[in-house]
């Protein structure tokens, strides 16, 4: 079936597209661009929280403790394994609704004609029968057939051929192609999973961590076995010298263990980052991984265009140069001509509508063809048919305008100097030439079309460098318009042309990228080598990006930033999208991301002192007294009820660093090993209290609970202390946050006071002494210490 059968079968009129009426009917017909997903079993993903080293390790305890016949441990235990299941099946839900709304925000567009208009909409609104335009940079959203123009697309992720595949009118694109070179007008003959190859168009692919943050957990595991298992292989020994029976002890040696793996620290990263994300939607920042913020922190380069970013990329023409024989208005009817509506590209309809403010531009010039701009080629072109006449106009760079008419070198010397002229001004300046049928084009002139700053740039630029990251202006425009928007943004330093680049040796171009506050006359393909030289220094990249040539540079960089205009293929390509113009809402992922950081630090701080407190605590009070004062399942109670709502930290209030976020966990473990010896110490003073004043050695239950509550109350009350790297009244903890913690010391009052879950009530006079003494050793001692070693450490984090 050729295009103009298909056009009569779904009655479109293929000057004005399908009208609202028409796309409501094959909306009812055909459904909504799109295919249902398979959704994993919600019962698998339960199950499978049942298998992993934590889980393994409860389920060894049960058995063990099954075996030992301590069968209250045992149910304990299992309610706790539970638990554990439940919570994470819950926060990976809500990880996946996170994901999920980034991909119904992150939704493919595209250009149609409805209503004899050309608009952007939805490519899920998409139904047979809309005329549809698409352009280098597009994922075909539909099956589509070609009425007019010529393209070459990528389908490899459809039929997994490599090379790239041209199509001519009347030949079919299936959806999921990406369009690499041209422009084409189609019919849309198929959509959602009656397409050929029945597959949804995406941006979002993936949105799972990448595998630094397991580097990190890596770390910080290592830490923590190398401590508890010395502490636990010394107890061991002891042990077997004084013949205790190795079964008996085993299952409180796992749980001691089990305390040394970070079990939440997973769960604490994903909250965190979707928490984050949601918070980044809500001001106008999509991310196409829920790890963005995180790489964002860190980012202490960000290389900017200049088009769009910086400027306001609403570009007017402000002034025409004619050349001899022709006419001002000539220049700007011929660069007219030589655009196309139906892209909206900026440059196109400046020309365009300033043509039309001249009422130059009528019915009477049709565009038989249209070559769109390429950054090879670096110019537009169209072939005109107006009456009889037919003739070839084009606009692009200068020098590729002037090649094409011969110009004499003296001619482009002073054109050159014209256009110098209009550089200094912030002006950029393209050349229009002219070809009749068969003839050499001639040069008709130049138009100078201006872009200015955006009012926010300087601010933000100036923002950026109190937030410790270094701005890099990357533009094709000529070094005189580079120079003049740097200086009027207040970017400071030096701007040098692009070819200066290939003069210096790979040693010395990140060097020589470092000294320097911006790159003129590039070409989208350097960028990628610009974010390697910059990544082998050491640097976090920050990218931004809009066409399908810079999709490599936005994969490569850590921070791959589009912008609102980008193609598909670069919001494919990064890992944040900005939905508003500009650049401004590129500070919400760095404060947020380091917001993020921060809270992750607090964890992880928090986790290293506590564990040292626990292990410490009674390894040394078994080697003292010559039995284990807490049970294996108070321990096990006490690691939950502590380490799951730690996760509460991911809402909590904290500051933003005013330096990139760097990873130090040498630096970390430093200061929560000291700060766990401490509280290890204060905690043999209140044992001391409850061995000698409240004779507890004589009661191994009353011991057992006094133990729980004295352990669980430095855990709690030492997040209080180390959310805060100042003292710790600086900053007061988020409503969640203290919620929670306040309703643990509540629990676990409770269970201590009524003798709940295998405890053994004791009195609540012993339960306010604990609290008291925890509570002062907390915030006086270890609020100081902590902000003495924050001090003199003076982390990278910080």
């Amino acid at each position: 079936m050729n295009a103009k059968n298909n056009i009569n079968q779904f009655n479109t009129d293929p000057s004005k597209g399908l009208n609202q009426g028409e796309v409501g009917n094959n909306l009812k017909t055909y459904g909504y661009n799109e295919v249902p997903e398979k959704k994993t079993s919600s019962l698998l993903k339960f199950l499978s929280k049942f298998w992993g080293l934590s889980p393994c390790m409860l389920e060894l305890i049960i058995i063990l403790s099954w075996f030992l016949h301590k069968y209250s441990d045992a149910y304990i235990v299992l309610g706790l394994l539970l638990f554990n299941a439940v919570i994470g099946f819950v926060q990976e839900n809500n990880a996946a609704s996170a994901v999920e709304a980034l991909r119904k925000k992150l939704q493919v567009n595209v250009k149609l004609l409805r209503g004899g208009e050309w608009k952007t909409v939805a490519a899920r609104e998409l139904v047979p029968g809309d005329i549809i335009r698409i352009r280098k940079g597009d994922f075909v959203p539909a099956d589509v057939k070609i009425i007019q123009g010529e393209i070459s697309i990528d389908q490899s992720a459809l039929t997994g051929e490599s090379l790239e595949v041209e199509k001519k009118p009347e030949e079919i694109i299936y959806s999921g192609s990406i369009v690499t070179k041209g422009e084409a007008t189609g019919i849309v003959t198929l959509t959602g999973a009656h397409t050929r190859f029945g597959k949804t168009i995406e941006l979002v692919k993936t949105a799972r961590p990448k595998s630094h943050i397991d580097e990190i957990i890596s770390k910080v595991v290592k830490w923590l076995l190398v401590i508890v298992g010395t502490l636990l292989s010394v107890a061991l020994i002891v042990a077997y010298l004084k013949g205790i029976n190795l079964l008996d002890i085993l299952p409180l040696m796992l749980v001691l263990l089990l305390g040394a793996i970070p079990v939440a620290l997973t769960a604490m990263f994903t909250v965190c980052m979707a928490l984050g994300s949601k918070e980044l939607v809500r001001q106008g920042v999509l991310v196409t991984r829920l790890n963005a913020p995180d790489d964002a922190a860190s980012m202490d380069i960000l290389c900017v265009d200049k088009t769009g970013t910086l400027t306001l990329n609403k570009l007017s023409v402000a002034k025409l140069h004619a050349a001899k024989d022709y006419k001002e208005e000539d220049v700007l009817l011929y660069g007219a001509l030589a655009s196309q509506e139906a892209n909206h590209d900026s440059i196109d309809m400046a020309f365009i509508n300033a043509a039309k403010q001249e009422n130059i531009l009528n019915n009477s010039f049709v565009q038989k063809t249209f070559i769109p701009f390429d950054a090879k080629t670096r110019k537009t072109e169209a072939t005109i048919k107006n009456g009889n006449e037919e003739f070839k106009v084009m606009k692009g760079a200068f020098n590729v305008i002037a090649r094409l008419c011969d110009l004499d070198e003296r001619s482009s010397t002073d054109w050159a100097a014209t256009i110098n002229d209009f550089a200094k001004q912030g002006y950029r300046t393209l050349a229009v030439a002219k070809a009749n049928k068969n003839d050499k084009p001639g040069f008709v002139g130049l138009a100078a079309l201006h872009d200015p700053p955006r009012t926010d740039s300087k601010e933000l630029i100036n923002e950026l460098k109190k937030l410790g990251v270094s701005v890099k202006m990357l533009t094709g425009d000529a070094l005189p318009i580079a120079i003049e928007i740097a200086t009027t943004v207040d970017l400071g330093g030096t701007i040098i042309k692009a070819p200066e680049l290939k003069k210096e040796d790979k040693g010395n171009l990140a060097e020589l990228l470092e000294k320097n506050s911006g790159l003129a006359e590039i070409y989208p393909e350097d960028k990628y080598d610009i974010v390697k030289a910059f990544q082998v220094k050491g640097h976090i990249v920050g990218m931004t990006g809009d066409g399908v040539n810079d999709a490599p540079a936005l994969k490569q960089a850590e921070v791959g930033i589009a912008v609102s205009n980008a193609t598909d293929v670069a919001k494919g390509a990064a890992s944040i999208v900005l939905t508003q113009e500009g650049l401004s809402n590129i500070l919400s992922p760095v404060k947020v991301g380091r917001m993020m950081f921060e809270r992750i630090n607090t964890w992880i701080l928090n986790k290293i002192a506590r564990t040292i407190l626990k292990t410490c605590f009674v390894v040394i009070a078994f080697l003292l007294l010559g039995k284990f004062i807490v049970s294996a399942s108070a321990m096990l109670i006490m690691i939950f009820m502590t380490d799951f709502v730690k996760i509460s930290l991911s809402t909590d209030n904290v500051k933003w660093s005013e330096k990139p976020a760097k990873w130090d966990i040498n630096g970390l473990a430093k200061i929560g090993i000291v700060i766990g010896l401490i509280m290890t110490l204060e905690a043999f003073g209140i044992l001391y209290i409850g061995l000698d004043y409240f004779h507890l050695n004589a009661d191994s239950g009353a011991l057992d609970t006094f133990c729980f509550e004295l352990l669980l109350f430095f855990a709690l009350f030492s997040i209080f202390v180390v959310r805060e790297k100042k003292h710790f009244w600086h900053s007061a903890p988020s409503k969640t946050l203290l919620f929670l913690l306040v309703a643990d010391m509540a629990l676990g009052i409770i269970f201590s006071t009524f003798g709940l879950l295998g405890f053994k009530a004791i009195p609540l006079t012993q339960t306010f002494i604990v609290f008291i003494y925890t509570a002062v050793c907390s915030f006086i001692i270890n609020d100081l210490i902590k902000f003495m070693l924050f001090k003199k450490w003076s982390l990278k984090t910080v």
